[in-house]
């Protein structure tokens, strides 16, 4: 790894927010999703979640242009799954939602750890998922058009929550991130030969030395070295 993909790398896990999300009901059109992650990761959101009505529904690489491989992607079989895991790290739901309870979307505590609830496409959220968060939001508009692109309403929210965030001190350059998780991504960033190899042949990855170098047992040289002649012979 070289000493500009570390610092790249190291510097992009450091502004990360474990506790802030999106979470995606039915949103299946693939450049939605691909803009949607892009946004996520050029904030610092390492997680998005979804649940899905075409389990084949895929990220474009090309729109998402590599962001996808920095942002995890959770999905849930069902909305109940979903709401779950996000209420087990705490998260206050914020839904996008034209409704008579609706605040505007700036007036919420985005420092909070915050979950943003975007719905599909055509038919926006489902009342289910309504009932389960814990405030709507609308985004203010002047004009004939009652309603903003999904991708679109995710990056404004996504963008006001950064700057609370940031005004609160949260982007201050100390990694939030668990150590083993920033790890990971630190590893499969700078060494994708490796980890390719560790995920074919189910090795643990190696630590790394302040310069980003692997920096491993000889146990775990000898079966790298094991794994490419094994590679090479078949």
């Amino acid at each position: 790894m070289s000493p500009e993909r570390l610092a790249r790398i190291t510097n992009m896990l450091n502004y990360r927010q474990p506790d802030l999300t999106v979470f995606l009901e039915q949103v299946h059109k693939a450049h939605n999703l691909a803009a949607i992650v892009r946004t996520a990761d050029a904030v610092g959101v390492s997680d998005v979640h979804a649940t899905w009505e075409n389990k084949t529904t895929q990220i474009s690489g090309n729109t998402a242009t590599g962001s996808q491989n920095w942002v995890n992607l959770h999905s849930h079989e069902t909305l109940e799954d979903a709401v779950k895991a996000l209420r087990a790290q705490g998260m206050q739901i914020i839904a996008t939602n034209l409704s008579d309870s609706a605040i505007d979307f700036r007036e919420v505590d985005y420092t909070k750890p915050t979950a943003i609830l975007m719905g599909q496409e055509k038919h926006g959220i489902s009342p289910e998922a309504l009932a389960l968060a814990d405030q709507d939001v609308i985004i203010p508009m002047v004009g004939m058009c009652q309603s903003l692109n999904v991708s679109v309403a995710s990056a404004l929210i996504l963008y006001e929550a950064q700057r609370q965030r940031e005004l609160a001190g949260m982007y201050n350059g100390e990694c939030r991130l668990p150590e083993e998780e920033a790890h990971r991504i630190l590893f499969e960033g700078g060494h994708p030969i490796f980890t390719q190899l560790c995920k074919e042949r189910n090795l643990p990855y190696p630590p790394l030395d302040d310069k980003g170098q692997i920096d491993a047992s000889d146990d775990w040289w000898l079966a790298v070295r094991s794994s490419v002649k094994s590679l090479k012979t078949k």
